[in-house]
């Protein structure tokens, strides 16, 4: 007799463990190449326009890895698209760093970091995809907390950046450590994340959606579109701060260089503030009024900033315009992932409607700041976060979303610690059917 062994399927607080060091180590790995830029540019003797084209080159990368990442994580699984991820971003920052420590020059970095892009976003879409699944089960709101998670390793980057730029520690080095075992760290977490795609809807949904969804067809969504419009807003609100927020307090309230990366920092403090704080609030009110009230104290503070002079009271803004942007880009991706049958294929939809914002607003803002004001150019930002606050009902959840779902293993409903079906765990469930439709 031959016995079969098989790993038992992960408890939803595993996977969301596991998935909080996934999005963790996603942002530790961002902010590397972040930290390093000032060494890229200085290798490679590049004007800021050059260094405009590089990054264009890991934007590429992120747009193609969004776009595959539907067919990817709906056929493989969000599991398997970590995998893929980890393989992916190692790669590139390995062989980038090689690339800028032994002179290979600009040709071969855009290359590298075309992989590096790619990988970083399968990533993005397979943990928030993973994470939303572990939300949904767990039965309360964990979204936002994954996204502090990001927060606190891009932090964690950017200080080790720092230290390696202070010490001259080679590029090479120092993205082949990091590279390595992160990716390594990934591998060894995604043990604990089930099989997201063995998560069935509500019983009680009966709503003709055929398996499997067509990738394409949820870009003909309305929901699609507009839970879209909220990202992108949001995104663009997160993203201009990180690329503009110390060069118009330096050239819009007269800061030294040191005092607008201070205020960065506030504004990146508020935002990981924010969403560790947001989870009981949306809890509590539901995610379209905390989406209304954050686009409502995120323009508010943005106002503050644009339209008065003083310090002070700029600072303050900052603070808020953080706090305001911190929940709705886990929010948009919660909603995307609403309904587990379409949920690989609306969260890459939504997004790369989302990194339109990080590949188009910083030369946009740019642009507009030659001409108005860098302060001025802002208003964009606040355009779009009104925009965001008036698509808001769109991530209304869905009836019965939220409520964990029963496996044999647990029942959430009864108190109980909910065991997430396996792949293995689905086949079996599908003999015994076959077998009790038999007799």
């Amino acid at each position: 007799m031959t016995t079969a062994t098989t790993r038992s399927a992960p408890t939803t607080r595993a996977w969301r463990n596991a998935v909080f060091v996934v999005f963790t180590l996603s942002g530790l790995d961002i902010a590397t190449w972040l930290g390093r830029v000032p060494s890229v540019r200085d290798s490679l003797d590049a004007s800021t326009f050059t260094m405009g084209l590089l990054v264009l080159g890991m934007s590429v990368g992120s747009i193609g890895g969004l776009t595959f990442a539907g067919h990817i994580v709906a056929r493989l699984g969000a599991r398997r698209g970590v995998l893929v991820a980890s393989a992916c971003l190692a790669l590139g920052m390995v062989t980038a760093g090689v690339a800028v420590t032994l002179g290979w020059g600009f040709a071969a970095i855009w290359v590298c970091l075309i992989a590096f892009g790619f990988g970083n976003g399968l990533c993005d879409v397979s943990m928030n995809v993973a994470g939303a699944t572990a939300e949904r089960l767990g039965g309360r709101t964990i979204m936002p907390l994954f996204h502090a998670a990001f927060s606190v390793g891009t932090l964690a980057g950017a200080g080790i950046g720092s230290l390696a730029e202070r010490f001259e520690v080679p590029v090479a080095v120092h993205f082949i450590v990091v590279g390595v075992l992160t990716s390594l760290a990934m591998i060894v977490a995604i043990r604990w994340f089930g099989d997201d795609r063995h998560v069935e809807p509500e019983a009680t949904d009966t709503s003709p959606v055929a398996l499997p969804v067509s990738r394409w067809a949820v870009w003909r969504q309305p929901s699609t579109l507009l839970i879209g419009v909220i990202v992108l807003g949001m995104a663009l609100a997160e993203g201009s701060a990180n690329d503009w927020l110390p060069l118009a307090m330096i050239d819009g309230h007269g800061l030294a260089n040191d005092g607008g990366s201070a205020v960065l920092a506030v504004f990146l403090a508020a935002m990981t503030a924010g969403r560790i704080a947001g989870s009981p609030l949306i809890d509590r009110f539901g995610r379209v009024p905390v989406l209304r009230a954050s686009a409502v104290v995120a323009v508010v503070g943005l106002g503050m900033l644009i339209f008065v002079p003083s310090v002070p009271i700029a600072i303050v803004g900052v603070v808020l315009w953080g706090l305001g942007a911190s929940l709705g880009f886990p929010m948009g991706m919660s909603a995307a992932a609403d309904d587990p049958r379409t949920a690989a294929a609306k969260v890459s939809a939504v997004a790369t409607i989302g990194y339109v914002a990080f590949l188009a607003g910083p030369p946009i803002i740019g642009f507009a700041g030659e001409h108005v004001g860098l302060l001025n150019g802002l208003l964009i930002v606040f355009v779009f976060i009104i925009a965001a606050g008036l698509a808001s009902g769109a991530a209304r959840e869905r009836t019965g979303a939220g409520a964990a779902a029963t496996t044999p293993s647990g029942d959430a409903h009864k108190g109980g610690e909910p065991r997430l079906q396996s792949g293995a765990d689905a086949e079996r469930d599908a003999t015994a059917t076959a077998d009790t439709d038999r007799s």
